[in-house]
């Protein structure tokens, strides 16, 4: 799939203000500072699509980007960043489920762990919240470039194991500032738009 146009449609922090449900969605999930922004800049071949931030935790609202005029990509707020309040962090579940249980669009949710550590408990915990509502068994490994090729067989390895990654189960290694991983992961989002 070659992503050629992509927009901002709409940031929401409530179902009422999402777009109409009219498209199929795939969404990318991840803790504060796992690349997300630069993943879906990289996606979308756009520089400053997403924000990219030196802070991490930036996104706490779920925005909305058209792609192709044929469906969009959702960017979940990150998770688990310790600066940001307790009030917003009680928030962010209820403000999850919502958009989960809501979306009849919604065909994936694609989880990012960073590739040169263990997946955290707040890791794990989101893999088993999107295996609870059958978006699980699609990960990307983010940062693959900080990583040599051994490294990178022996951390996807880890990944697997503590998610619980079955064999049907795809984990791609991306690296936004190399660009690569990138194609593999488009022809999967393309997978899941046919279907």
């Amino acid at each position: 799939m070659i992503i050629k146009e992509a927009e901002l449609e709409t940031v929401a922090v409530k179902a009422s203000q999402y777009p109409e449900d009219t498209m199929p969605e795939i969404a990318f999930a991840g803790r504060s500072n796992v690349g997300k922004s630069s993943l879906l800049n990289l996606l979308t071949n756009r520089k400053s699509l997403a924000r990219v931030s030196g802070s991490p935790g930036k996104t706490r609202t779920i925005n909305f980007y058209k792609v192709n005029k044929a469906f969009r990509i959702v960017d979940l707020p990150g998770y688990g960043y310790a600066k940001v309040s307790k009030g917003m962090t009680k928030d962010w579940g209820p403000m999850m489920e919502e958009y989960f249980q809501k979306r009849q669009g919604l065909k994936k949710v694609i989880q990012l762990v960073d590739i040169r550590h263990a997946p955290s408990a707040q890791d794990v915990q989101m893999y088993e919240y999107l295996r609870h509502y059958g978006f699980d068994g699609l990960v990307v490994a983010t940062k693959a470039d900080k990583v040599s090729r051994n490294e990178m067989q022996k951390n996807l390895a880890v990944i697997k194991k503590t998610l619980q990654l079955g064999p049907e189960d795809i984990i791609i290694p991306v690296s936004a500032l190399k660009r690569s991983g990138h194609d593999k992961l488009l022809d999967e989002m393309e997978k899941l738009l046919e279907e």
